[in-house]
């Protein structure tokens, strides 16, 4: 009859369990994770192999409870523990409500209209300047009107959606001239 890897272990395990046991404690800082690495450790003995004999079963089961222990605690600094679990769900959820929303969708919907009121050309030129960020040079060569015309249509257009949508309109076209930049410094 032979007598295998696992049996042996098991064996072993069951004859010098509390000497394990201590031996784990101090290595590992805490009786309970000893004792679960060893409860572990028997789970797995019926996996080993019987390729090569164990020559020593006492410190094959040490060093596998001592590496599944470890693989434990590896595994366990990944996960999050209660307080930062507490911290992320402190954080403020800057996403609109749905009133905010609503809302939104309402003015959005109102500029819509009031964007449609527009003249095709200058309602072009409106979404090519604000949506398309298209210089105004761009735009002229684009429509065949000059840069002045350009401007004109952007100021008629802003005047108008101000209107519609009761806002006011706070827009300067072109560059600071040097006279005005001279005096801000």
């Amino acid at each position: 009859m032979s007598y295998s890897n696992s049996k042996s272990l098991r064996d072993v395990l069951a004859a010098d369990y509390e000497s394990l046991a201590r031996r784990l404690t101090r290595c590992l800082g805490s009786p309970d994770v000893a004792r679960e690495a060893l409860h572990e450790a028997f789970v797995r003995a019926d996996r080993v192999s019987d390729a090569v004999p164990v020559r020593s079963p006492v410190d094959y089961l040490f060093r596998m409870a001592l590496n599944l222990a470890k693989d434990h605690r590896k595994s366990e600094r990944r996960l999050l523990n209660a307080s930062e679990i507490e911290a992320i769900l402190a954080l403020p959820d800057e996403r609109p409500g749905p009133a905010a929303e609503f809302e939104a969708r309402i003015e959005f919907e109102q500029f819509e209209k009031a964007l449609s009121e527009l003249p095709p050309r200058k309602r072009d030129v409106f979404i090519c300047a604000h949506l398309d960020l298209m210089p105004h040079r761009d735009i002229a060569k684009r429509f065949g009107i000059n840069v002045r015309t350009v401007e004109f249509d952007l100021q008629h257009a802003m005047e108008h959606l101000s209107r519609q949508l009761g806002r006011k309109v706070i827009r300067r076209f072109g560059p600071r001239g040097p006279a005005q930049s001279d005096r801000s410094g």
